[in-house]
């Protein structure tokens, strides 16, 4: 299902959920409290996923959308929303004490960390597996190679 939205997608998707494991593991033992240490991290990983997914979506969508100008529009506006979005699991986190908001920043940082290493990710993938999805440094290869 995210491969037909976005082959890249499921890689980035593992790539937020191991680096949320790493930073689980690392950092558990260095807080007094660890439930609110846990809960904020996982809630900024989700909170990571989605907004992966939901990226690859309005990417998507946009591409299928004939009037550049409509694209434009939507990609700006669903941008906006899904930032606003990530602002209220912030307010909701805070309000209702679910989670450390530290931990929560560095699990939503986990969407960053995982674009940056996804094309390393889909070579070990391919590596170990002998298939993976595409990769960014694919595509720039491959353009590479059209314009010789």
């Amino acid at each position: 299902m995210f491969r037909r939205l976005n082959e890249a997608l499921p890689e980035l998707l593992l790539g937020i959920f191991i680096y949320g494991i790493v930073i689980q593991l690392t950092g558990i033992w260095f807080v007094e409290d660890k439930l609110l240490y846990s809960s904020g991290l996982w809630i900024g990983v989700i909170t990571a996923m989605a907004m992966a997914y939901h990226i690859a979506l309005i990417i998507a969508e946009s591409v299928d959308t004939v009037d550049p100008q409509k694209a434009k529009v939507r990609i700006i506006t669903k941008g906006i929303l899904r930032y606003a979005a990530v602002v209220i699991v912030f307010t909701v986190t805070m309000y209702y004490d679910l989670g450390n908001l530290v931990t929560l920043f560095i699990g939503v940082m986990g969407l960053k960390i995982s674009a940056y290493l996804q094309p390393a990710m889909h070579k070990v993938l391919i590596k170990v597996t002998g298939k993976g999805g595409g990769s960014s440094d694919e595509t720039n290869t491959m353009e590479r190679e059209v314009k010789m």
